[in-house]
């Protein structure tokens, strides 16, 4: 049994498809989610809505990929149609935050500092993993698209 969380991060990678049809990982999932914020990176958001997590709601997940391999969110929008795919740095909902892929992780990890802490303990997180270039330049190209809180 895990202990008790402040927050779930569920991430992607090469083990994402069988999880999200592993009824005990979505099971886990929905279970936290009823009580504590639920955060996916890359792929971890087709897991999210795999568990019906992003039904009605706004989300996105990983975009590149190299062919012939079909981009998760198209699969997102293609799979799950009940979810608002979009294009964005990440999307926060509420009770729910799904971020883009790969480098994009640390945008939605230096976003969920913001959201529990402020905006200092991010930005000096940003600093100590020399990413406050990265950071700036990302949110002005690829803006987070927030639209609630828990």
């Amino acid at each position: 049994m895990a202990p008790a969380l402040d927050v779930l991060i569920v991430t992607g990678g090469p083990g994402w498809e069988a999880q999200s049809k592993a009824p005990a990982t979505l099971d886990y999932i929905r279970r936290q989610a009823a009580a504590i914020p639920v955060v996916s990176v890359c792929t971890g958001g087709m897991i999210l809505a795999a568990a019906g997590l992003l039904d009605g709601k706004a989300a996105t997940t990983k975009r590149e990929v190299v062919p012939p391999e079909q981009s998760p969110l198209q699969r997102l929008r293609t799979e799950y149609p009940q979810v608002a795919a979009c294009e964005a740095l990440l999307v926060d909902t509420g009770n729910i935050v799904t971020g883009g892929g790969v480098a994009l992780c640390i945008d939605t990890m230096l976003h969920l500092l913001r959201r529990l802490f402020d905006d200092d303990v991010a930005a000096e997180t940003a600093r100590i993993i020399e990413y406050q270039r990265a950071w700036t330049a990302n949110q002005q190209q690829f803006p987070p698209l927030v639209l609630g809180r828990r």
